[in-house]
């Protein structure tokens, strides 16, 4: 069970580096919970989905120097990465966007239930990110 969980996640950011937005989703459960950094919990996969809709929009990123762990049985996963972000659209109440790069730490721990992610709580330090983009 835990390299078929490490398998899923790797699938997960393999469909976020790729841009490919359906298969990333179908790796959800439909009532999938999502702790956004430093922010609100959203509930389901439409919400998830209108999310990175957003993030899509407003920041170019792929994520690299990937670590991926899991629980013996796979119930819980956590990664450990760095993001390349661009940040080419402003975000509400956040910084004007000017093709501004970074550089960012972050990681996330996940819930699984049959094979699939249902919970996501993504971690990384929001200030770091300000300071980068402010320069």
């Amino acid at each position: 069970m835990k390299q078929q969980t490490i398998s899923l996640i790797e699938d997960y950011y393999n469909a976020f580096n790729s841009g490919n937005m359906d298969i990333f989703l179908s790796l959800l459960t439909d009532d999938v919970i999502h702790d956004i950094n430093q922010g609100k919990r959203e509930v389901g996969k439409a919400a998830f989905s209108q999310f990175m809709a957003c993030m899509n929009n407003n920041y170019r990123e792929q994520l690299i120097d990937m670590v991926i762990m899991a629980t013996a049985d796979g119930s819980r996963a956590a990664a450990e990465f760095v993001v390349l972000g661009e940040y080419i659209k402003t975000d509400e109440g956040l910084p004007a966007a000017q093709g501004q790069k970074y550089r960012l730490p972050a990681g996330a721990f996940f819930e699984v239930r049959d094979n699939k992610v249902a919970r996501i709580t993504n971690y990384y330090n929001l200030q770091d990110w300000i300071a980068q983009v402010g320069e």
